[in-house]
């Protein structure tokens, strides 16, 4: 077998350490303020443009707070990391919530036999040493781009390498295989790359050596970013990194489409609990079912004082009324929650099932809700804070709603007819 080659001097770069603490005094309009602890280990790729502090910057500018360290030698491989003193030790410093891996800019391209070998065990090693220190600390694989005009020095031994997108594509596919061998997230910055530089390629995201970022590339890399371990929408920050404000737009529109668009695909979620029930009114008696996903503990609150650790309660109520449900599913890292208003009144059954729809999901300005066998129905909204922000009843099949006042952020609707109700989440870009 020949191995396609990668330089093999590796520089030194000095690790940046920033502890900031922030006491969020300014509101967001991007929903609840979040504070996230996030390790970078990785090459000059990462250490261009200093992506770390470009990422603090932008959450910053959203009213959230990023304090974060990170290891950087460049041309360092997984391989190098594992027995890197500083990445180790780094590693073990701190309860993370996120540790970013970023591999050597060329390896993971490489044919499938020859990754096998050099890139995937080691992932795999680091990975585990992530764990080891914290189960709850998520991975992230930094899915970096293909060079301008490709790999001109493995081209000729490996042809797919030989154009940016054919290199591209084979990082993608690598990056992609060891999210899903560690159960781990992918952040897609080398997708979002080739999306940009096919919609606009008058935005040069490499620099002069055609395989670093330019200042523009870094900043797309650092909205992906944002987008994936914030999982909030880029697109209305203020923090342009120096960068003409049209063309910024135009990249963090580009990094959350990108991300959002395929959520699952990059393993955003997935790997979580994800809270959902359904249930049956008879009277005062509602029998619930928790249908929520990746789930060792579901608590239920059901509105009136009462609660239950079933997966499946039937729960009798004190009378008609409204009453607010709240389940909230977790594994032993992280939980869900949950709500739907329940309304009781002391007459029938119901069982019915509808064809709702809600689209389009994610929305920027007008929503609209259908339920497809009936006629005559409510909608309740519910913001990222929990408060009421739209209700309304429709006597025909089909409600429309303008969200273009309300601030970006995931929206809880919930749909009302009779004793039936299904609840959605909607995005709000």
């Amino acid at each position: 077998m020949r191995l396609l080659r990668m330089p093999s001097k590796i520089f030194v770069m000095t690790a940046v350490r920033v502890l900031f603490l922030l006491l969020a005094l300014l509101s967001t309009t991007l929903g609840r303020t979040q504070t996230l602890r996030v390790l970078w280990i990785g090459n000059s790729y990462t250490a261009g443009n200093n992506l770390p502090q470009l990422v603090y910057n932008l959450a910053l500018s959203g009213g959230d707070t990023v304090i974060y360290d990170s290891n950087t030698p460049g041309g360092a491989t997984f391989q190098n990391h594992t027995v890197n003193a500083t990445t180790l030790q780094k590693i073990q410093a701190g309860e993370w919530d996120y540790v970013v891996l970023q591999a050597q800019s060329q390896e993971p391209s490489f044919p499938d036999n020859q990754v096998q070998i050099q890139t995937y065990p080691f992932a795999q090693r680091l990975d585990s040493m992530i764990q080891a220190n914290s189960a709850c600390v998520r991975t992230v694989f930094f899915m970096t781009w293909g060079r301008k005009f490709g790999d001109q020095v493995n081209c000729p031994n490996f042809p797919p390498l030989c154009t940016f997108e054919g290199m591209n594509n084979r990082l993608r596919h690598a990056y992609k295989f060891m999210a899903d061998d560690n159960q781990a997230i992918m952040a897609p910055v080398g997708v979002a790359w080739e999306k940009s530089w096919e919609t606009n390629n008058a935005i040069d995201l490499w620099t002069s050596d055609n395989s670093h970022p330019s200042l523009a590339g870094s900043y797309l890399a650092a909205n992906v970013f944002y987008a994936t371990l914030f999982r909030k929408s880029p697109v209305n920050l203020s923090y342009t990194a120096g960068l003409d404000p049209t063309q910024a737009a135009f990249l963090r529109q580009t990094a959350w489409s990108t991300v959002n668009d395929s959520l699952s695909t990059w393993n955003i979620g997935t790997f979580e609990p994800t809270a959902s029930f359904s249930y049956t009114v008879n009277g005062l008696e509602v029998n619930f079912q928790s249908t929520s996903q990746t789930t060792e503990f579901v608590e239920w609150q059901f509105g009136d004082g009462a609660e239950s650790d079933e997966n499946a309660p039937s729960h009798t109520y004190p009378g008609p009324g409204s009453y607010l449900v709240k389940l909230i599913a977790s594994d032993s890292c992280f939980s869900d929650t949950t709500t739907v208003e329940l309304n009781l009144e002391v007459t029938g059954q119901s069982t019915i099932e509808r064809n709702w729809r809600v689209f389009p999901n994610p929305a920027s300005r007008e929503v609209m809700i259908q339920a497809e066998e009936m006629a005559g129905f409510g909608i309740k909204v519910y913001g990222p804070d929990g408060k009421l922000v739209r209700e309304k009843y429709e006597a025909g099949k089909l409600i429309r709603l303008d969200f273009s006042d309300l601030p970006p952020g995931i929206y809880q609707v919930v749909c009302i007819s009779g004793k039936d109700s299904r609840i959605f989440r909607l995005m709000k870009e």
